[in-house]
């Protein structure tokens, strides 16, 4: 853990630590500066001079970076840009292939995604997810009253007791997933989400595990019968003659909500509620028009990075954007937190503004690929806001905001611990 100087910054610095690109220049991804969630202050500079540039990946790959708004918007839905498989890429030949494994949503091309994706969207429409708004914020509420009871000296980890708990119950709740089970599943999700430090062999043995697991819990749920979580829905629809998804394409629905809808959920609240915290003034905003909550949360994911630069694709086909040739075979890494900061398509873009509308940020992609779970997503931040405001109206941090710890194990930055007091 770091002891930061400054926490999430409301402008990003000048950076002089990134080198010339020059057509074909390799240079390291840009980092994040310790104790902040992003995006790196080095993008401003790559947006302004080399909006495409062949970076160094974390693990030793090359990588076209796409730091603009609408180049990243239109890379994340050009068909001439497809999402690899993750046990698949950097590809091996041969005797080191390693054996196939099933495709998350994340990864799944073609027929074969749009079939699978006409199938699970509309389960997670803002209408379809109104029956989890209730029991979200029961959820809440119980985790703030056993914050509060709990409380030593009047003070508590907002992170503990609230930001990390909270996004695995409501995924729990609405997937499926039995929560008695997170000490088999956890490991191996926390493994895949800071595969920048493993090795292939450890990150297949991840994807394996989970695999494995959901097969598994799978198998659990058909011998059950049916009921109303996601899994049992999907299987029965899976047993359908007419069915356009398989018992595999369930199998991956579980792998995939548990990589995309866990820990940068945890991570994410995390953040948002260091930002509140940091900026009083549009607290009390908030506090006193808690209708403009929903506002604020598109905000909030426009500013504070779902992630940094982890958003592999591959050209199909060679093509050149802003003069640089990318070949067929090359990996392009649009990267949502540089978009969400350009200025060319968010005035004032570093400044934090609650009632920024319109707000059409790319914090969940775009195109065929756009995050399926983003709606779930808002409405479990969107709800922990208001329980927050409700329950604990004088919520304030306990601690200068310098002197937060934070959590750098993955991409996405976060304060390991919030102290707070109410």
């Amino acid at each position: 853990m770091s002891r930061p100087e400054a926490t999430v910054p409301d402008a990003a610095a000048p950076d002089t630590t990134v080198p010339d690109a020059a057509p074909e220049a390799l240079i390291p991804v840009p980092e994040t500066a310790p104790g902040t969630a992003g995006p790196p202050c080095a993008y401003a500079r790559l947006r302004a001079e080399a909006p495409v540039v062949k970076a160094q990946l974390p693990n030793g790959e090359t990588g076209w970076l796409i730091s603009r708004y609408e180049d990243a918007r239109a890379a994340f839905a050009d068909p001439r840009l497809v999402r690899p498989l993750l046990s698949a890429w950097p590809p091996r030949e041969g005797a080191d292939a390693p054996p196939p494994c099933l495709p998350t949503f994340l990864e799944m091309t073609g027929a074969h995604h749009e079939r699978v994706r006409r199938t699970v969207l509309p389960m997670f429409g803002r209408r379809q997810l109104s029956f989890m708004e209730p029991r979200i914020r029961a959820m809440a509420g119980e985790l703030v009253d056993t914050m509060v009871a709990g409380a030593d000296g009047g003070t508590a980890d907002l992170v503990a007791s609230y930001a990390e708990p909270l996004p695995l119950r409501v995924l729990c709740e609405t997937v499926g997933l039995p929560y008695e089970d997170r000490e088999i599943y956890l490991p191996h999700t926390l493994a895949l989400l800071g595969a920048a430090g493993l090795t292939m062999e450890e990150v297949l043995a991840a994807l394996y595990a989970l695999q494995d697991y959901a097969g598994d819990l799978i198998a659990r749920k058909e011998r059950d019968g049916d009921g109303e979580d996601y899994i049992r829905v999907l299987l029965a629809l899976a047993r359908r003659p007419d069915s356009e998804i398989t018992r595999d394409d369930v199998v991956s629905f579980v792998v995939t909500m548990l990589m995309a809808g866990y820990k940068t959920n945890i991570q994410h609240t995390g953040n948002a509620l260091l930002a509140l915290l940091t900026h009083p003034e549009q607290l009390r905003t908030l506090r006193a028009a808690p209708e403009r909550i929903p506002a604020a949360v598109e905000e909030l994911l426009r500013y504070v990075p779902l992630m940094n630069a982890i958003n592999i694709l591959v050209a199909t086909e060679d093509f050149t954007l802003h003069g640089q040739h990318i070949r067929a075979g090359d990996a392009v890494v649009p990267v949502p937190a540089s978009a969400n900061r350009d200025p060319a398509a968010f005035a004032e873009p570093d400044r934090l503004d609650l009632a920024r509308t319109p707000n059409p940020h790319i914090a969940f992609g775009h195109g065929p690929h756009a995050c399926t779970g983003g709606n779930l997503t808002r409405m479990q931040l969107t709800i922990a806001i208001q329980v927050l405001l409700e329950r604990l109206p004088d919520l304030e941090l306990a601690v200068p905001a310098e002197s937060i710890d934070w959590d750098e194990s993955t991409p996405l930055r976060a304060p390991a611990r919030l102290p707070v007091r109410w």
